[in-house]
């Protein structure tokens, strides 16, 4: 995408939409990076912006319920937008359409067509568009990616996600909470592993009779991506035992050989081909050691105030995440109607 870039000589200002734990998480954030400033908060419930700015000692940022008000009289350049996703369309498309660049939490959209909405109105205000896939980061997602691509062309990728979660009361108001939820960190992952893109899916959302969840907490799902790589996923929210991380447990298997990856905390593994050499990268280390702040905004931040400043495009760019919303859209498709789902932009 091409995006005005902000050339002034001073910190960005930035505004945080949404007081609730992620929103909390951001703002300091804003304040940590030498490069930006919080210029306000915004929350519908104004007296939560305000005691949430008052624990990080900030009596007199300014709060408010409006974010047209803020937006008028802060005039930031980007908000991070920290709402609910049934509100994530209408505060993103509120920004860009007054010339304010937005970095946004995942999802996107809960529908395509809004996705496509807000795509289209940072095209038509040239503005900066991305959702921050805090998990990209980790260094041992970024450490298998690299090992990955050592396999050479990719024929089978699979990641599996088991978890006996209960701790979210949202999830039990959803027709899929697996997919609804948390799906799109693993569906993001493996385009960013593997390069590729979805083409289609075929996907089984079920409610095992044990479960707690009352919708259907576990699902499988086989994604054809660009290349002819097949990618397959399987699932619970109500794993009876042996969980996986959260990042998932994962293989990867291609021309040259087989990697393993147990998902954050694990580094990952390769075995070669007869007669092929492969390595396994070794994590990074943390860019930001000792620090107690959630993992991956700092370095997303990072990347969308390079963007700004330079016209690079950060990962997660709407133009880009848009792809794995899609495989979320057309998962849910598939598990409503038994049938394969193309997966078309």
């Amino acid at each position: 995408m091409t995006f005005d870039t902000i050339a002034a000589d001073r910190p960005l200002r930035g505004v945080v939409v949404g007081a609730g734990f992620i929103g909390g998480q951001w703002a300091p954030e804003l304040l940590a990076h030498p490069q930006t400033s919080l210029a306000g908060w915004v929350d519908v419930d104004e007296e939560r912006a305000r005691a949430a700015a008052g624990k990080l000692g900030l009596d007199d940022l300014p709060v408010s319920a409006s974010l047209t008000a803020v937006l008028d009289g802060e005039e930031p350049d980007f908000i991070v937008n920290c709402t609910v996703p049934q509100a994530h369309h209408d505060v993103t498309v509120t920004a860009l359409r007054r010339g304010v660049s937005v970095l946004s939490e995942k999802p996107m959209a809960v529908s395509l067509d809004e996705a496509r909405s807000m795509v289209r109105a940072a095209d038509e205000s040239r503005r900066l568009f991305a959702v921050n896939q805090n998990r990209r980061f980790m260094p041992t997602l970024v450490a298998f990616r690299r090992t990955v691509a050592d396999l050479g062309p990719l024929g089978l990728l699979t990641s599996e996600f088991f978890m006996p979660y209960r701790n979210k009361n949202f999830l039990d108001t959803l027709e899929h909470p697996l997919l609804q939820d948390m799906a799109i960190h693993l569906f993001d992952a493996a385009r960013a592993v593997s390069g590729a893109d979805p083409v289609s899916v075929y996907c089984e959302s079920f409610r095992p009779s044990w479960t707690w969840y009352a919708g259907a907490c576990s699902a499988t799902a086989i994604f054809e991506m660009t290349g002819g790589l097949r990618y397959t996923f399987a699932g619970s929210w109500s794993a009876p035992g042996q969980p996986t991380s959260w990042t998932g447990s994962w293989r990867a298997a291609g021309t040259r050989g087989t990697a393993l990856w147990g998902g954050d905390g694990h580094a990952p593994t390769a075995e070669a081909a007869d007669g092929q050499v492969v390595r396994a990268y070794a994590p990074g280390s943390d860019p930001f050691p000792g620090r107690r702040r959630f993992g991956g905004l700092a370095e997303g931040l990072e990347e969308f105030v390079t963007g700004l400043r330079t016209g690079r495009a950060p990962q997660g760019e709407c133009h880009d995440n848009i792809r794995s919303l899609a495989m979320v859209t057309a998962a849910l498709e598939s598990a409503r109607t038994g049938m394969r789902v193309p997966i078309t932009l």
